[in-house]
């Protein structure tokens, strides 16, 4: 079990700032990565539709023997974790709670606010997570969906990305946040955008890093870090078009990244059995 692959998923690329943390911090590990390129963007999508598409992943990395599930989407994280958590027989994490920790512990005057795609913002699961933290914190939302196409056209860092971000932020900057949790796996390559327009004051909450944090403490919990010494193995599985994953990909990931293979969604529908 111990040198059994991690497995990570995505609606897309993003996620791909998750899977390099946890590569980062902890080097020995052997991972899977599952892009669901076929079927991004899920921030719009239902939690009927998010749920179904979760379970046909996790049934799919399950065939790999993953000793641990990271739900790297936001989306997934909100509406389709808890329900993972409770049918599957490994640990299985999510990137909304290290982020909602992590938000509680930095904030000073107790105002975080929380950007991400709709379906993240419209479940709420920020807010309720950062309130089970503390209840004193006063949270503030805002949706951000014209945020991913931006990122993987390359235009982070463009003026275009710079006028949509002092719209989208402007109600959060009148709210006087003094911390902003990035509450999507796209949003890290526009920190220096929206660190700009928020101003130095305001502490950015990148959820990737405080959830490889978490992993490593489960792995810890539970026995199961990889202290084989044999090198780790590193795939990557994608539903559609693996050659904008690899172009838009080494932009979140670095040219490390591996070519994906092509994973075939109909070996995935035995999921309600996983």
């Amino acid at each position: 079990m111990k040198r059994n692959p991690i497995g990570v998923f995505d609606s897309g690329i993003g996620g791909l700032t998750v899977l390099r943390e946890i590569n980062s911090l902890l080097p020995n590990e052997s991972t899977i990565y599952f892009g669901d390129t076929a079927r991004v963007p899920y921030g719009s999508k239902s939690r009927g539709t998010i749920e179904r598409y979760s379970f046909e992943i996790a049934s799919f990395l399950a065939k790999h023997e993953i000793k641990m599930l990271v739900a790297a989407c936001n989306t997934a994280s909100a509406l389709a974790v808890p329900g993972l958590a409770g049918r599957l027989p490994i640990p299985v994490i999510g990137v909304i709670l290290p982020g909602a920790r992590a938000a509680a512990a930095a904030t000073r005057t107790g105002r975080v606010g929380v950007i991400g795609t709709e379906g993240t913002i419209r479940s709420g699961a920020y807010v309720s997570a950062i309130k089970a933290e503390n209840t004193a914190v006063s949270a503030f939302v805002k949706a951000c969906p014209l945020f991913v196409p931006l990122v993987e056209e390359g235009w982070a860092e463009d003026e275009i990305a710079a006028r949509v971000a002092e719209r989208y932020l402007a109600d959060l900057k009148e709210a006087a946040i003094d911390t902003l949790v990035l509450g999507c796996t796209h949003y890290p390559l526009l920190k220096k955008t929206i660190a700009t327009v928020m101003g130095e004051e305001v502490a950015l909450i990148d959820s990737a890093a405080a959830t490889a944090a978490e992993v490593k403490r489960k792995l810890e919990k539970t026995g199961t870090l990889n202290d084989s010494g044999l090198a780790p193995s590193h795939r990557f599985y994608v539903t559609d078009s693996p050659e904008r994953f690899m172009d838009v990909g080494r932009r979140f990931f670095g040219d490390s990244l591996l070519e994906p293979g092509l994973a075939v969604l109909t070996e995935a529908q035995d999921a309600q059995k996983a």
